[in-house]
């Protein structure tokens, strides 16, 4: 990233890295194989504009910020294919949390104020729980909020809808899709 570049966006990819070895983890991986493809353009949109690519995700008991050893302990036969290509890379922020939210007991906060960042964009899993809550702590915090509906996925479509819904109606963040909104004209209100 351009260091005389003042980024105002940040993409978050939420806990993509995934082994989906839960229950109802066979539906989650169903809708997470279709979110994929819209996150990836939408990355590489960000990348061609120098904003922040921050992957956070859970820790899988290792408690290291190493994507290398959390994509090891993740991959499977189910999801090897779909981490190949959506996995950080080098020049790609990637924190770990201990909770659902990105900002409990991470350092993502003081990033983002470090990287000037104003508005996030939330993609990633589950978009019930995880990207939800820290939606919720980014609406706290003052961060306009773009989480597209093409990017995001939870177990369920109905809970997923749910999300979405309560994410535009009261954390004020816009859910259009990834496709149809460009990065420069996003400016969500912010209340």
């Amino acid at each position: 990233m351009n260091k005389s570049t003042s980024p105002s966006f940040a993409l978050l990819i939420i806990d993509i890295i995934n082994d989906f070895n839960f229950n109802h983890g066979d539906m989650l991986l169903e809708h997470t194989k279709l979110i994929i493809e819209p996150i990836l353009k939408l990355k590489k949109h960000m990348k061609e504009k120098g904003f922040p690519i921050i992957y956070i995700n859970d820790h899988y008991d290792l408690w290291q910020a190493d994507f290398d050893k959390i994509i090891d302990t993740c991959k499977n036969k189910g999801n090897a294919q779909l981490i190949e290509k959506i996995k950080p890379q080098k020049d790609e922020f990637f924190l770990i949390k201990p909770k659902h939210s990105a900002f409990y007991g991470t350092a993502l906060n003081t990033l983002l104020k470090q990287l000037k960042v104003e508005t996030l964009i939330l993609t990633g899993i589950a978009g019930n729980i995880c990207v939800l809550f820290t939606a919720n702590d980014a609406y706290m915090r003052e961060y306009q909020l773009w989480i597209p509906e093409d990017c995001i996925a939870s177990a369920s479509k109905e809970d997923n809808l749910y999300a979405l819904t309560m994410m535009n109606h009261v954390l004020k963040a816009s859910t259009q899709k990834s496709g149809g909104v460009l990065i420069e004209r996003l400016h969500p209100t912010r209340h």
